[in-house]
């Protein structure tokens, strides 16, 4: 991990052309008082001007339910389902209208783009919302992006808007995933108690270390800087980049964009993955979990093979045929994630099997994989 960024680690930035910015709650509301219309004045510009200069841009924007708090009087954040729906509702409305009246004048139209996993754990529905958001795109179109929070439960919600930008950077192939938030990136300490904390100005996203750094959230939104690093890592299944920076540094979209140093850039040296991975590596809720030993550790997340019963130890949760189940190492940290072969109960028997004992054991000839290579995607 490295706190120096070198000129040339930021020249991909300034040569990207589909950016997915994403802003978050704590910098659009007037400090939990409804939206802050100067600093959404000041966000529109930048994005006009980022999109005169030939970039493609997708905004996901945080803000509807503390926009929606305040007009309905409501000083602090229910913890109610129904209430924080509400809230939504009332606030997208108004966060809309926001962006529409200040991006009119730069001759900017906008579209809405409501997403909820159901949109992304369906195939279909999946390469509807990666069809529509291209579709916009070709006709010069922003389109705004959030969850929708009035209708989504805990249960089905796709987590928060950091993983929603990840997401949607995958839906449209983006070069460059720009978070904006209050801070100016991610540190290499915990700066409210190391006074020498140093900014990391640019890493490996997928490097370890990261995970001892990362923060907490804060109490307007759900995100922190532990999601924004898991979202960096879900964005960077398709190749994309991601910048983490402070959205009230002047001109901050521009200087991200030209290749300054600006804020922390986290960089993937991997290969972009197929469509069909980065649609499994979207399925964000697993039904069970496979704990591998270490041999099928390394076949599944170094070498890309499939996973044989033979090579897991343990089986959790209630799922069935064709469900995303986790695969983890001894440790408990995840290795790898995929659409599972056999139902708990028939995983749970054939641990420690080899393919050739499948038939033997559950009365029929199966597949021989757990999970086959192709359904299986790396942590």
């Amino acid at each position: 991990m490295s706190t120096q960024a070198q000129p040339s680690d930021r020249q991909r930035l300034a040569d990207a052309r589909r950016w997915v910015i994403k802003v978050g709650s704590a910098l659009l509301t007037d400090d939990g008082r409804g939206l802050d219309l100067s600093v959404v004045s000041r966000l529109a510009d930048q994005l006009a001007a980022l999109r005169a200069g030939g970039r493609d841009v997708v905004l996901v924007s945080s803000g509807a339910i503390v926009a929606g708090l305040a007009r309905l009087k409501l000083s602090e954040r229910p913890h109610e389902v129904n209430l924080l729906q509400a809230a939504a509702a009332v606030g997208q409305s108004a966060l809309v209208r926001a962006y529409e009246e200040c991006l009119g004048p730069h001759g900017v139209t906008t579209a809405q783009i409501l997403l909820s996993h159901a949109d992304v754990r369906a195939r279909d529905r999946y390469l509807n919302a990666r069809s529509t958001l291209n579709t916009l795109l070709s006709m010069d179109v922003l389109p705004i992006v959030n969850e929708n929070d009035t209708v989504v439960t805990d249960e089905i919600r796709l987590g928060d808007n950091d993983t929603l930008a990840a997401l949607v950077a995958n839906l449209v192939d983006a070069d460059a995933l720009l978070i904006l938030t209050d801070q100016d990136g991610l540190m290499d300490g915990d700066p409210r108690r190391a006074a020498n904390a140093q900014l990391i100005q640019s890493a490996d996203v997928h490097d370890p270390e990261l995970d001892q750094v990362a923060g907490g959230g804060s109490t307007l939104g759900r995100g922190g800087m532990a999601t924004k690093l898991s979202a960096a890592r879900l964005a960077a299944r398709s190749g994309t980049g991601t910048v983490i920076a402070n959205g009230r540094v002047p001109g901050v979209v521009a200087g991200v964009a030209a290749g300054e140093s600006v804020g922390t850039f986290l960089q993937t040296q991997r290969q972009p993955q197929s469509a069909r991975k980065q649609w499994l590596a979207s399925l964000l809720h697993a039904k069970g979990q496979l704990v591998l030993d270490d041999g099928a550790v390394r076949g599944v997340s170094e070498q890309g093979r499939s996973l044989l019963p033979i090579g897991i130890t343990a089986v959790s949760g209630e799922f069935q045929r064709g469900d995303l189940v986790s695969c983890v190492d001894s440790t408990g940290r995840e290795r790898a994630r995929g659409l599972v072969n056999y139902t708990a109960d028939e995983a749970a028997a054939l641990i420690g099997k080899s393919s050739g004992q499948i038939e033997a054991t559950l009365g029929y000839c199966g597949e021989e994989e757990m999970i086959h290579r192709d359904n299986l995607v790396r942590g």
